[in-house]
């Protein structure tokens, strides 16, 4: 690896060329070539919604920017407070649907 005072090292080619892909990032590029993760999406954005998820969501960041002003909240104010929330209130049965279809998917791509 060579170094440099002024920056990280950088990393030799052979080095690159080692690094295999995750389990992880495998299966996210198998996902993302078949359409199935816009699939995954699209059910989770009609399941959130059809489960009132998407309205109380909406509610906490309005709630949020009331009590704190509408000129003193950013985006990333919002991204800060809300995330945790919003993920922690996602239904288990949406969160076990989407499972069970990754499961599915997973099985059929035999990986």
């Amino acid at each position: 690896m060579r170094h440099s005072v002024n920056r990280p090292p950088t990393p030799d080619a052979a080095e690159d060329q080692e690094k295999e892909p995750t389990l992880q990032e495998i299966i996210n590029i198998k996902l993302i070539e078949s359409g199935e993760k816009e699939r995954l999406m699209e059910l989770l954005r009609e399941r959130l919604t059809e489960c009132g998820w998407k309205d109380e969501m909406k509610a906490l960041c309005r709630a949020f920017i009331k009590k704190k002003g509408r000129n003193n909240v950013s985006v990333d104010d919002l991204v800060h407070v809300i995330t945790p929330k919003g993920r922690a209130s996602v239904p288990d049965s949406v969160k076990a649907e989407l499972l069970q279809r990754i499961r599915t998917f997973l099985n059929s791509a035999a990986l």
